[in-house]
């Protein structure tokens, strides 16, 4: 017997209304939040040339067939940040926009094919001001659906109280007695020395890495298994200052370059929101890209182009922050949704019994 339902079935629509309901209504208060500091919303197209260029990002690939029947490879993007930033070099300064966005390889609890993100960028600002922004987004989420508080899996938070800020090498500390900073490369590629270092730490603290495991690959282990789950416990937390090797699109801090502008928002243990000072420097941003590209043909025999116009439009960009931040996962916790599909008004496929 088949354990999914259609969501149109009535029932099930039913069920599933009031979330769908609170999600037009948390749209409108963001909408109104950032209309209110004159943000323009803007629409970036779907069909992109490169879907984006993070290692571990899979796209849906698809073909352009013009009248005269030569065909184009194109993708669904992953992101909307290459046409964000293109714009930003087009002369906006304060840009969102909520974007249908399409990741392969990924569906679960918290994930789904075709989700929506919402991105803003700030010209001339530093980044931590989208942090700022970030949180303030989560705070007005829970307020516009009146709950004071949030739970997912048994953890709860008070979004209305400020964030808990903690470095990743503070966090790496407190919750997986690693001394990370120890283990930090210097470049794009982490191996060596560097990578049996962090294998070693990471074992000591029950993570056994396996043999074929990159620097990279522990880093995320452990993240995943023993940093994750303790963020955003009583409040939100802002992680910050990532690994540059982890932020191929950030630029680098200036006290530590092998760290970098890059932060996460999470609350009850949900990464909600990713951001940071945008990297402006083409050359510096196409090593970084291919460095992304070449991790991802060792990991999964595939590589996807560059695009050309936003490296070209990179000279022309102002310094800016910026920040995607999963929509549709803010209004899973603001309602106290247990599933993603529960607020997407026409999730793909059936919906788990």
């Amino acid at each position: 017997m088949n354990k999914d339902t259609p969501w149109w079935d009535r029932d099930r629509h039913a069920d599933r209304r009031p979330f769908l309901i609170a999600r037009g209504h948390i749209k409108a208060a963001i909408r109104a939040w950032f209309e209110a500091q004159r943000f323009v919303e803007v629409e970036t197209g779907c069909l992109q040339l490169s879907p984006g260029n993070e290692a571990h990002l899979s796209a849906f690939k698809t073909e352009l067939i013009a009248p005269d029947l030569t065909r184009e490879t194109l993708y669904l993007h992953t992101s909307p940040e290459f046409a964000a930033k293109k714009l930003l070099a087009a002369g906006e300064e304060r840009i969102f926009t909520f974007a249908p966005v399409f990741r392969n390889r990924e569906r679960g609890a918290l994930h789904a094919p075709e989700f929506t993100m919402l991105e803003w960028y700030r010209a001339h600002a530093p980044y931590e001001d989208v942090m700022a922004d970030a949180a303030a987004l989560l705070k007005l989420a829970a307020e516009t659906v009146d709950n004071r508080f949030v739970s997912y899996r048994g953890v709860t938070a008070n979004p209305r109280t400020e964030p808990e800020r903690l470095t990743v090498a503070q966090a790496f500390s407190r919750y997986a007695g690693i001394d990370l900073p120890a283990s930090l490369p210097d470049g794009p590629f982490a191996g060596g020395k560097d990578r049996d270092r962090l294998a070693a730490m990471a074992e000591t603290a029950g993570i056994t890495p396996h043999s074929d495991d990159t620097w990279s690959d522990i880093f995320a282990k452990v993240l995943t298994a023993l940093v994750e789950p303790k963020l955003g416990n009583g409040r939100a937390t802002l992680l910050y200052e990532y690994p540059a090797v982890e932020a191929a699109l950030a630029q680098a801090c200036p006290h530590d370059a092998r760290v970098a502008e890059r932060f996460e928002l999470y609350c009850c243990g949900v990464e909600l929101a990713n951001g940071g000072g945008e990297l402006t420097d083409p050359i510096q941003q196409r090593k970084r890209l291919e460095a992304e590209m070449v991790k991802r043909e060792w990991r999964y025999g595939e590589r996807y182009p560059l695009d050309e116009a936003f490296l070209a439009a990179l000279a022309h960009m102002p310094p800016a922050s910026g920040c995607a931040l999963g929509f549709d996962r803010l209004v899973m916790l603001a309602t106290g949704a247990t599933r993603i599909e529960q607020v997407i008004w026409t999730p793909l496929g059936g919906l788990p019994r």
